[in-house]
């Protein structure tokens, strides 16, 4: 890479999925995203986020409402909305039988 150019991988939203993002209301602050709702996109060398979109705008791999870029060096994520690129993480959610387990040790201990 080249002086202060940073390298980002893209996550390109699933089209169910972005159905939904794309008519939700705005939100502020960090957006949870589910990696199931995610495929891989490529990676992107750029300045900064702003210039890593306008690379990609004119092509036919244009980001879209939902999808991320992410920092390779920090793992920073960043969601593109309505309103410029926000905060994201991932949000895995527990598998269901560790939940229920949890869930039958508390009742078993509070009994």
């Amino acid at each position: 890479m080249l002086g202060n150019m940073a390298l980002f991988r893209i996550h390109r939203i699933k089209d169910s999925a972005q159905q939904n993002f794309r008519w939700a209301p705005h939100t502020s602050g960090v957006t949870n995203a589910k990696p199931k709702d995610y495929e891989a996109g490529g990676l992107v060398e750029s300045a900064g986020l702003y210039q890593a979109w306008r690379q990609v705008r004119e092509t036919e791999d244009a980001l879209r409402l939902g999808d991320i870029l992410e920092s390779v060096e920090s793992g920073e994520m960043r969601i593109c909305k309505y309103v410029g690129f926000e905060e994201a993480k991932w949000v895995v959610p527990e598998p269901k039988a560790e939940v229920e387990d949890h869930q039958m040790a508390s009742a078993a201990s509070a009994g």
